[in-house]
């Protein structure tokens, strides 16, 4: 079981959530910085969850089992580093809508976070991947904080025609499956 910070305690049920779904998406994030990190283009890494482990079961030692954790602090973004000399600060998101992407999957505290940062001279953005249609999305902050607020009081998602008007289209590769680099370094270095 996981707890949270403010004592919300999570289902250990096993079921497909948002979470389960990005694994893949992740994968290949994870791919495409490792090509940045051996080819000295630049240092991005995925941030570790901060928990703190209660209770453990030791059945073997090989084959320890955590039975309780809670999270010491809501989790900022997925992924920080540098590039030529700029912060990069980033979520990835996985949906598999064909229509949009619901705004409830990117927390308050993570858009407080990229705004913040992107106030502080950094570039930061939300990284969408829309399995179904095989599209990927680079969405800058500024318009991530625009329809956030814009769901507490109407429309509480991302329309794939929005994407296509106000994001950036990340081209699938292989050695960088996800080279989101690309679009940083045209529109933002």
């Amino acid at each position: 079981m996981v707890n949270y910070p403010i004592k919300k305690k999570a289902s250990t049920e096993r079921v497909s959530t948002s979470a389960n779904r990005g694994m893949n998406f992740e994968l290949m994030i994870n791919q495409t910085n490792d090509f940045y990190l051996n080819n000295d283009i630049a240092i991005i890494y995925k941030k570790p969850i901060p928990i703190q482990i209660v209770g453990v079961d030791y059945q073997r030692r090989s084959a320890a089992k955590i039975t309780e954790a809670y999270y010491k602090l809501p989790s900022t973004t997925d992924y920080n580093g540098i590039y030529k000399g700029r912060y990069i600060d980033f979520e990835a998101k996985e949906t598999k809508s064909k229509t949009s992407f619901p705004i409830k999957n990117i927390h308050e505290h993570q858009v407080i976070h990229l705004k913040r940062v992107k106030e502080h001279g950094a570039i930061s953005f939300i990284i969408v991947y829309f399995s179904a249609l095989g599209k990927i999305f680079l969405l800058e902050t500024e318009y991530v904080v625009r329809f956030f607020e814009r769901s507490k009081t109407g429309k509480k998602s991302i329309t794939i025609e929005e994407f296509e008007e106000f994001a950036y289209l990340i081209k699938e590769g292989y050695t960088k499956p996800v080279d989101y680099l690309e679009i940083v370094e045209r529109e933002f270095i």
